[in-house]
């Protein structure tokens, strides 16, 4: 009995595997469409949330603690300082009125800005970010009044 066994020969085209420059470059293209359709969606969804986040600081922890503040000693401080170490004047003191004891600081990593009386509050208090810009009194402003 004999065994026939047959060479398989491959072309030397079929035994290469891998993208042609005209596939990589289809490739490429449609990534780049779709980046260029993506991206403007997204780019201002850090600031948005920046936004946001410093609006829920005023209108909530910080708002919480002043209030807390107030209802303990039937005034509101005078610096956001007196929330985490106790003025000479508040004698029902109850704080820190913030866990960790340290006063948040705004997205951009400023401080808020208080003012008892408020400027556009003057029966109460003006909490305020400056914003992305870093200034106060310009457009970006974020407080706790109705602009």
């Amino acid at each position: 009995m004999k065994i026939e066994m047959k060479q398989l020969t491959v072309s030397p085209r079929t035994s290469r595997r891998g993208f042609t420059l005209v596939e990589m470059l289809l490739v490429v293209t449609i990534i780049g469409i779709l980046a260029a359709l993506v991206i403007p969606k997204i780019a201002g969804t850090g600031e948005r949330a920046r936004v946001t986040a410093a609006m829920a600081d005023i209108n909530g922890g910080i708002k919480s603690a002043l209030g807390q503040y107030e209802v303990d000693n039937g005034f509101y401080p005078k610096t956001l300082q007196d929330l985490i170490q106790a003025p000479s004047n508040a004698r029902n003191w109850h704080g820190p009125y913030f866990d960790p004891p340290k006063l948040p600081m705004d997205p951009w990593g400023n401080n808020y800005v208080y003012y008892f009386p408020g400027k556009h509050n003057p029966n109460s208090y003006d909490l305020l970010s400056v914003g992305p810009d870093n200034k106060e009194g310009t457009d970006d402003d974020i407080g706790n009044w109705s602009k």
